[in-house]
């Protein structure tokens, strides 16, 4: 009697692995999620690309921000530094 319930669930276990493993999970198969995936890749690529600005405010204090000051003087920030190796030798 054991090794019937054993040969069933070996049986069973054996399927389950089976279909896991032979399922289709590609976004193709769904084209809804196949949009949505690059909408959102879309939207993290724009959002890796948005610069920072560096200014000083009134008091003097150095404030880096996504947005730029409504008045003065500002420097814009690239967030993906330039490739290569730079040496600046007056800093």
């Amino acid at each position: 009697m054991r090794a019937a319930w054993a040969i069933l669930a070996g049986l069973a276990l054996g399927g389950g692995l089976a279909w896991w493993l032979g399922r289709d999970a590609s976004p193709e198969r769904s084209p809804e999620a196949h949009q949505r995936a690059e909408r959102a890749a879309a939207a993290q690529a724009e959002d890796a690309l948005r610069p920072l600005y560096r200014w000083r405010d009134a008091a003097g204090n150095l404030q880096i921000t996504d947005a730029p000051p409504g008045s003065g003087p500002y420097e814009r920030i690239a967030r993906e530094p330039e490739s290569g190796i730079r040496i600046e030798a007056g800093r």
